[in-house]
């Protein structure tokens, strides 16, 4: 594995970045810029994700970086949910739903596997070393 500096070197959160303007663009080119309550679920949840990888990211512990993955994980599935919602209400086609939503699964594989590996790692992050 490369090292990692900082939050924006890993591949979830820059995954996790073109999914939250994904949603953004959709919300500039549809109806669902006026459907201000789902608008701001989308882009509160796709922003979590990105978010709580940046924050756990910079906790400098694995123990607590493995929480703030769990937290986007499910923030994954809270947009994946809330897209349900936005091709129910016909302001995104069936195709796009269909590209977020294979985007959203693999982003939710990978965080998982990015788990898996901070759970098997000796590493413990920065504040433990001496």
């Amino acid at each position: 594995m490369a090292t990692v500096k900082n939050f924006e070197d890993l591949e979830i959160w820059a995954n996790a970045r073109v999914i939250c303007d994904d949603i953004f663009k959709i919300k500039q080119s549809t109806d669902l810029k006026t459907d201000f309550q789902l608008y701001n679920q989308l882009n509160g949840s796709s922003g979590s994700i990105m978010d709580n990888i940046a924050e756990g990211f910079e906790r400098n512990g694995n123990r607590e970086f493995i929480q703030f993955l769990a937290v986007a994980k499910a923030s994954c599935g809270e947009t994946r949910s809330q897209l349900y919602r936005a091709l129910d209400r016909t302001y995104i086609s069936k195709e796009e739903f269909d590209i977020l939503y294979k985007k959203l699964i693999l982003l939710s594989k990978q965080i998982s596997s990015f788990i898996a590996y901070l759970q098997k790692s000796d590493l413990k992050g920065t504040k433990f070393r001496e």
